[in-house]
């Protein structure tokens, strides 16, 4: 029996493996503007798993993507370009705090509400992102090169 699970184990280790070099392939690859939108998509998945896991009341799982949430906004407001974001710039920096804090507060609360509502304000971002031409290179904000 023991066998029959180191397999499955070392299957499932190859898998983990074989992701993470797939998506290491795919950041490197990518264009500034494909990065952004990664950190968009990855943040969405999450927060839905967070979500769930709220509601189901695992607070490890939820805690961790919460966690990972809130790497991710953290990697998104680093990627500001101040200089030449301007005003936008600043508000997507006081907005990317705020959902860092939401997302503290729903962690320690375990409140769904404010994961749903740091993902409204995500989903929203990631289309306003979207809607950009990825020909765009010389972008003020979210994608320095």
């Amino acid at each position: 029996m023991s066998d029959v699970h180191n397999q499955g184990s070392d299957l499932n280790s190859g898998a983990s493996l074989y992701r993470k070099l797939d998506v290491q392939s795919l950041v490197s690859s990518a264009s500034p503007h494909k990065l952004i939108a990664m950190l968009f998509d990855g943040a969405c998945s999450r927060l839905a798993q967070a979500s769930g896991y709220a509601m189901r009341g695992d607070h490890e799982a939820r805690g961790r993507c919460i966690g990972e949430t809130v790497s991710i906004v953290a990697g998104l407001q680093a990627s500001l370009d101040h200089d030449k974001g301007g005003e936008l710039a600043a508000n997507l920096d006081a907005l990317y705090d705020y959902m860092q804090r939401r997302l503290f507060r729903a962690n320690t609360d375990n409140d769904v509400a404010a994961i749903r509502e740091v993902m409204d304000l995500v989903r929203t971002l990631q289309e306003s992102w979207n809607a950009i031409d990825p020909a765009v290179t010389d972008l003020p904000f979210g994608a320095r090169s």
